[in-house]
Protein backbone atom coordinates (compact mmCIF):
# COMPACT_ATOMS: atom_id res chain seq x y z
CA UNK A 1 0.00 0.00 0.00
CA UNK A 2 1.63 3.53 -0.91
CA UNK A 3 2.23 6.30 1.61
CA UNK A 4 -0.22 7.92 0.27
CA UNK A 5 -3.40 5.48 0.35
CA UNK A 6 -2.18 5.04 4.08
CA UNK A 7 -2.69 8.36 5.02
CA UNK A 8 -6.10 9.03 3.82
CA UNK A 9 -7.43 5.54 4.46
CA UNK A 10 -7.27 6.24 8.17
CA UNK A 11 -9.51 9.19 8.25
CA UNK A 12 -12.54 7.42 6.03
CA UNK A 13 -12.38 4.58 8.16
CA UNK A 14 -13.27 6.74 11.33
CA UNK A 15 -15.73 8.49 9.34
CA UNK A 16 -17.57 5.09 8.50
CA UNK A 17 -17.38 4.17 12.16
CA UNK A 18 -19.10 7.57 13.05
CA UNK A 19 -21.58 6.64 10.78
CA UNK A 20 -21.93 3.13 11.87
CA UNK A 21 -22.47 3.93 15.49
CA UNK A 22 -24.24 7.05 15.08
CA UNK A 23 -26.48 6.76 12.27
CA UNK A 24 -26.83 3.06 12.88
CA UNK A 25 -27.03 2.42 8.75
CA UNK A 26 -27.48 -0.63 7.81
CA UNK A 27 -24.04 -2.68 6.83
CA UNK A 28 -25.23 -2.89 3.07
CA UNK A 29 -24.97 0.66 3.59
CA UNK A 30 -21.86 0.80 4.78
CA UNK A 31 -20.14 -1.33 2.45
CA UNK A 32 -21.36 1.07 -0.32
CA UNK A 33 -19.94 4.34 1.60
CA UNK A 34 -16.59 2.60 1.71
CA UNK A 35 -16.67 1.78 -1.96
CA UNK A 36 -17.42 5.34 -2.81
CA UNK A 37 -14.65 6.24 -0.85
CA UNK A 38 -11.93 3.52 -1.87
CA UNK A 39 -12.55 5.19 -5.06
CA UNK A 40 -11.77 8.75 -4.42
CA UNK A 41 -8.51 7.76 -2.16
CA UNK A 42 -7.48 5.98 -5.52
CA UNK A 43 -8.28 9.07 -7.47
CA UNK A 44 -6.46 11.56 -5.21
CA UNK A 45 -3.50 9.25 -4.59
CA UNK A 46 -3.13 8.96 -8.31
CA UNK A 47 -2.90 12.86 -8.52
CA UNK A 48 -0.46 12.98 -6.00
CA UNK A 49 -2.28 13.88 -2.95
CA UNK A 50 -0.94 12.29 0.42
CA UNK A 51 -2.81 14.25 2.82
CA UNK A 52 -6.57 15.84 3.18
CA UNK A 53 -5.45 19.19 4.13
CA UNK A 54 -4.19 19.43 0.29
CA UNK A 55 -7.59 18.46 -1.46
CA UNK A 56 -9.49 21.54 -2.66
CA UNK A 57 -13.04 22.07 -4.26
CA UNK A 58 -10.82 21.53 -7.82
CA UNK A 59 -9.68 17.75 -6.60
CA UNK A 60 -13.36 16.74 -5.45
CA UNK A 61 -15.36 18.94 -8.94
CA UNK A 62 -12.61 16.54 -11.34
CA UNK A 63 -13.37 13.13 -9.07
CA UNK A 64 -17.15 13.77 -10.60
CA UNK A 65 -16.23 14.32 -13.45
CA UNK A 66 -13.86 11.30 -13.48
CA UNK A 67 -16.94 9.00 -12.38
CA UNK A 68 -18.83 10.75 -15.63
CA UNK A 69 -16.28 10.32 -18.06
CA UNK A 70 -16.20 6.57 -16.46
CA UNK A 71 -19.93 6.14 -17.86
CA UNK A 72 -21.50 6.07 -14.11
CA UNK A 73 -25.02 6.90 -14.50
CA UNK A 74 -26.29 10.72 -12.92
CA UNK A 75 -28.24 8.20 -9.78
CA UNK A 76 -24.58 6.65 -9.21
CA UNK A 77 -22.17 10.03 -9.54
CA UNK A 78 -25.16 10.95 -7.61
CA UNK A 79 -24.75 8.75 -4.38
CA UNK A 80 -21.10 9.17 -5.20
CA UNK A 81 -21.33 12.68 -4.90
CA UNK A 82 -23.92 12.78 -1.01
CA UNK A 83 -20.86 10.12 0.55
CA UNK A 84 -18.00 12.66 -0.54
CA UNK A 85 -19.80 15.50 0.92
CA UNK A 86 -20.48 13.52 4.01
CA UNK A 87 -16.79 12.87 4.51
CA UNK A 88 -15.76 16.09 3.96
CA UNK A 89 -18.50 18.09 6.52
CA UNK A 90 -17.05 14.84 8.86
CA UNK A 91 -13.02 16.21 7.99
CA UNK A 92 -13.94 19.73 8.31
CA UNK A 93 -15.28 19.11 11.43
CA UNK A 94 -12.36 17.11 12.84
CA UNK A 95 -9.90 20.13 11.11
CA UNK A 96 -8.71 17.81 8.21
CA UNK A 97 -9.46 19.66 5.64
CA UNK A 98 -9.31 23.08 4.06
CA UNK A 99 -11.78 26.08 5.68
CA UNK A 100 -14.55 26.96 3.37
CA UNK A 101 -13.94 23.97 1.02
CA UNK A 102 -17.26 22.14 1.80
CA UNK A 103 -19.59 25.40 1.79
CA UNK A 104 -17.86 25.97 -2.05
CA UNK A 105 -18.56 22.83 -3.36
CA UNK A 106 -21.21 22.19 -5.84
CA UNK A 107 -22.15 18.61 -6.61
CA UNK A 108 -24.58 16.73 -9.25
CA UNK A 109 -27.43 15.54 -8.01
CA UNK A 110 -29.73 13.10 -9.82
CA UNK A 111 -33.33 14.09 -11.00
CA UNK A 112 -35.93 12.16 -8.61
CA UNK A 113 -37.77 9.24 -10.60
CA UNK A 114 -41.30 9.04 -9.88
CA UNK A 115 -41.83 5.08 -8.84
CA UNK A 116 -44.04 3.26 -10.79
CA UNK A 117 -47.60 2.82 -9.59
CA UNK A 118 -50.54 0.58 -10.33
CA UNK A 119 -53.62 1.55 -10.16
CA UNK A 120 -56.09 0.51 -8.01
CA UNK A 121 -57.52 -2.07 -10.81
CA UNK A 122 -53.97 -3.62 -11.39
CA UNK A 123 -53.71 -4.20 -8.08
CA UNK A 124 -56.50 -5.79 -7.92
CA UNK A 125 -56.07 -8.40 -10.71
CA UNK A 126 -52.51 -8.75 -9.25
CA UNK A 127 -53.92 -10.16 -5.93
CA UNK A 128 -56.44 -11.94 -7.86
CA UNK A 129 -53.79 -14.17 -9.76
CA UNK A 130 -52.44 -16.79 -6.64
CA UNK A 131 -54.34 -20.11 -6.51
CA UNK A 132 -55.38 -20.07 -2.85
CA UNK A 133 -56.42 -23.90 -2.67
CA UNK A 134 -52.82 -24.60 -3.12
CA UNK A 135 -49.93 -24.40 -0.72
CA UNK A 136 -47.74 -22.24 -2.57
CA UNK A 137 -50.68 -19.90 -4.11
CA UNK A 138 -51.89 -19.51 -0.37
CA UNK A 139 -48.58 -18.67 1.20
CA UNK A 140 -47.79 -15.97 -2.19
CA UNK A 141 -51.88 -14.42 -1.88
CA UNK A 142 -50.84 -13.78 1.45
CA UNK A 143 -47.58 -12.44 0.73
CA UNK A 144 -49.19 -9.93 -1.74
CA UNK A 145 -52.07 -9.06 0.45
CA UNK A 146 -49.98 -8.40 3.56
CA UNK A 147 -47.31 -6.14 0.90
CA UNK A 148 -49.97 -4.09 -0.24
CA UNK A 149 -51.79 -3.43 3.31
CA UNK A 150 -48.34 -2.09 4.93
CA UNK A 151 -46.21 -1.36 2.28
CA UNK A 152 -43.12 -3.15 3.83
CA UNK A 153 -39.54 -3.49 1.89
CA UNK A 154 -39.10 -6.63 -0.12
CA UNK A 155 -36.32 -7.00 2.68
CA UNK A 156 -38.65 -6.86 5.41
CA UNK A 157 -41.32 -9.33 4.07
CA UNK A 158 -39.06 -12.06 3.36
CA UNK A 159 -37.34 -12.00 6.77
CA UNK A 160 -40.53 -11.18 8.61
CA UNK A 161 -41.22 -13.28 11.53
CA UNK A 162 -44.43 -14.90 12.97
CA UNK A 163 -43.29 -13.55 16.78
CA UNK A 164 -43.67 -9.71 14.84
CA UNK A 165 -47.28 -10.17 13.85
CA UNK A 166 -50.46 -9.63 16.19
CA UNK A 167 -53.75 -10.58 14.75
CA UNK A 168 -55.15 -8.26 18.52
CA UNK A 169 -54.63 -5.19 16.88
CA UNK A 170 -53.91 -6.03 13.39
CA UNK A 171 -50.64 -4.84 13.11
CA UNK A 172 -46.69 -5.84 12.43
CA UNK A 173 -43.79 -4.61 14.25
CA UNK A 174 -41.08 -4.18 11.71
CA UNK A 175 -37.56 -3.46 12.22
CA UNK A 176 -36.12 -1.60 9.24
CA UNK A 177 -33.45 0.27 7.93
CA UNK A 178 -31.07 1.20 10.76
CA UNK A 179 -32.57 -0.95 13.07
CA UNK A 180 -35.19 0.73 14.17
CA UNK A 181 -38.48 -0.93 14.87
CA UNK A 182 -42.32 0.41 13.52
CA UNK A 183 -45.48 -1.03 14.28
CA UNK A 184 -47.45 -1.05 10.75
CA UNK A 185 -51.10 -1.76 10.67
CA UNK A 186 -52.62 -4.42 8.01
CA UNK A 187 -56.32 -4.37 7.12
CA UNK A 188 -59.20 -6.93 6.96
CA UNK A 189 -58.32 -8.76 3.47
CA UNK A 190 -54.41 -9.38 4.61
CA UNK A 191 -55.83 -10.39 8.04
CA UNK A 192 -57.75 -12.97 6.32
CA UNK A 193 -55.28 -13.95 3.74
CA UNK A 194 -52.67 -14.32 6.41
CA UNK A 195 -54.77 -16.10 9.25
CA UNK A 196 -55.53 -19.18 6.92
CA UNK A 197 -51.73 -19.03 5.91
CA UNK A 198 -50.77 -19.54 9.53
CA UNK A 199 -53.80 -21.56 10.47
CA UNK A 200 -53.97 -24.15 7.30
CA UNK A 201 -51.10 -23.98 5.17
CA UNK A 202 -47.93 -22.89 6.93
CA UNK A 203 -47.55 -26.40 8.30
CA UNK A 204 -47.73 -28.53 4.88
CA UNK A 205 -45.01 -26.10 3.85
CA UNK A 206 -42.65 -26.75 6.85
CA UNK A 207 -43.58 -30.46 6.65
CA UNK A 208 -42.65 -30.84 10.59
CA UNK A 209 -39.52 -28.25 10.20
CA UNK A 210 -39.70 -25.81 12.90
CA UNK A 211 -39.05 -21.93 11.55
CA UNK A 212 -39.15 -18.65 12.98
CA UNK A 213 -39.88 -16.43 9.63
CA UNK A 214 -43.55 -15.98 8.65
CA UNK A 215 -43.36 -17.15 4.97
CA UNK A 216 -41.38 -19.85 3.76
CA UNK A 217 -40.33 -22.24 0.98
CA UNK A 218 -40.48 -25.61 0.62
CA UNK A 219 -37.21 -26.66 2.45
CA UNK A 220 -38.71 -24.18 5.89
CA UNK A 221 -36.45 -21.22 4.97
CA UNK A 222 -37.46 -17.89 4.69
CA UNK A 223 -37.83 -16.72 0.75
CA UNK A 224 -34.94 -14.91 -0.87
CA UNK A 225 -35.69 -11.09 -2.09
CA UNK A 226 -34.59 -12.26 -5.84
CA UNK A 227 -36.88 -15.47 -5.73
CA UNK A 228 -39.93 -13.35 -4.25
CA UNK A 229 -39.09 -10.43 -7.27
CA UNK A 230 -39.59 -13.94 -9.42
CA UNK A 231 -42.88 -14.92 -8.16
CA UNK A 232 -44.24 -11.28 -8.17
CA UNK A 233 -43.33 -11.13 -11.56
CA UNK A 234 -45.16 -14.19 -12.89
CA UNK A 235 -48.59 -12.93 -11.63
CA UNK A 236 -47.97 -9.48 -13.02
CA UNK A 237 -47.76 -11.13 -16.34
CA UNK A 238 -50.29 -13.65 -15.62
CA UNK A 239 -52.79 -10.63 -14.74
CA UNK A 240 -52.03 -9.19 -18.25
CA UNK A 241 -49.93 -5.86 -16.61
CA UNK A 242 -47.61 -4.75 -18.74
CA UNK A 243 -45.50 -2.10 -16.67
CA UNK A 244 -42.61 -3.95 -15.27
CA UNK A 245 -44.11 -4.90 -11.60
CA UNK A 246 -41.67 -5.39 -8.46
CA UNK A 247 -42.24 -5.49 -4.90
CA UNK A 248 -41.11 -2.29 -4.70
CA UNK A 249 -43.93 -1.44 -6.97
CA UNK A 250 -46.70 -2.29 -4.41
CA UNK A 251 -45.18 -0.84 -1.84
CA UNK A 252 -45.18 2.28 -3.84
CA UNK A 253 -48.71 1.67 -4.99
CA UNK A 254 -49.72 1.24 -1.48
CA UNK A 255 -48.22 5.02 -0.53
CA UNK A 256 -49.35 6.64 -3.31
CA UNK A 257 -52.91 5.19 -2.86
CA UNK A 258 -53.15 5.59 1.08
CA UNK A 259 -52.26 9.66 -0.17
CA UNK A 260 -54.66 10.15 -2.68
CA UNK A 261 -57.47 8.58 -0.56
CA UNK A 262 -56.71 11.65 2.31
CA UNK A 263 -54.02 9.92 4.19
CA UNK A 264 -51.99 12.32 6.34
CA UNK A 265 -48.31 12.35 4.52
CA UNK A 266 -46.67 11.94 8.42
CA UNK A 267 -48.44 9.07 8.93
CA UNK A 268 -47.66 7.27 6.23
CA UNK A 269 -43.79 8.18 6.49
CA UNK A 270 -44.40 6.38 9.69
CA UNK A 271 -45.56 3.43 8.16
CA UNK A 272 -43.15 3.13 5.35
CA UNK A 273 -39.84 3.88 7.54
CA UNK A 274 -38.92 6.70 6.29
CA UNK A 275 -36.37 8.72 8.52
CA UNK A 276 -37.31 11.98 6.39
CA UNK A 277 -40.52 13.24 5.14
CA UNK A 278 -38.53 15.04 1.96
CA UNK A 279 -38.61 10.73 0.78
CA UNK A 280 -42.39 10.77 1.15
CA UNK A 281 -43.21 13.12 -0.80
CA UNK A 282 -42.03 12.00 -3.69
CA UNK A 283 -45.98 10.05 -3.37
CA UNK A 284 -48.03 13.10 -3.35
CA UNK A 285 -47.76 12.93 -7.20
CA UNK A 286 -51.68 12.78 -7.89
CA UNK A 287 -53.02 13.42 -11.08
CA UNK A 288 -54.74 16.67 -12.39
CA UNK A 289 -58.26 15.57 -11.38
CA UNK A 290 -58.29 15.33 -8.45
CA UNK A 291 -55.64 18.34 -7.47
CA UNK A 292 -58.50 20.47 -9.12
CA UNK A 293 -61.34 18.65 -7.15
CA UNK A 294 -58.92 19.26 -4.05
CA UNK A 295 -58.47 22.72 -4.65
CA UNK A 296 -62.31 23.39 -5.45
CA UNK A 297 -63.22 21.67 -2.29
CA UNK A 298 -60.70 22.97 -0.04
CA UNK A 299 -59.22 26.82 -0.80
CA UNK A 300 -61.25 28.99 1.05
CA UNK A 301 -62.40 31.46 -2.50
CA UNK A 302 -63.74 28.44 -3.75
CA UNK A 303 -65.78 27.31 -1.20
CA UNK A 304 -67.04 30.94 -0.76
CA UNK A 305 -68.41 30.78 -4.66
CA UNK A 306 -69.70 27.71 -4.27
CA UNK A 307 -71.95 28.89 -1.08
CA UNK A 308 -72.97 31.97 -3.82
CA UNK A 309 -74.72 29.51 -6.39
CA UNK A 310 -76.12 27.46 -3.54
Amino acid sequence: MSQAKETLSPSIDAFLSMILVEKGLAWNTIQAYACDLAKLANYLQSHGISTWREVDATHVRSFVAFLRAAGLNSRSIARHSVTVRQLLAFLQAEGQVKNGLLPSLSLQVAPRKLPQVLSAEDVRKLLAQPNASKPLGARDKAMLELLYASGLRVSELVTLRTAQVNFQGDYLTVRGKGGKSRAVPFGRWARETLREYLDNVRRLLLKGKASVYLFTNRSGKPLSRQGFWKIIRSYALGAGIEKRVTPHTLRHSFATHLLEGGADLRAVQVMLGHADISTTQIYTHVDGARLKKVHREHHPREQKRKKQLE
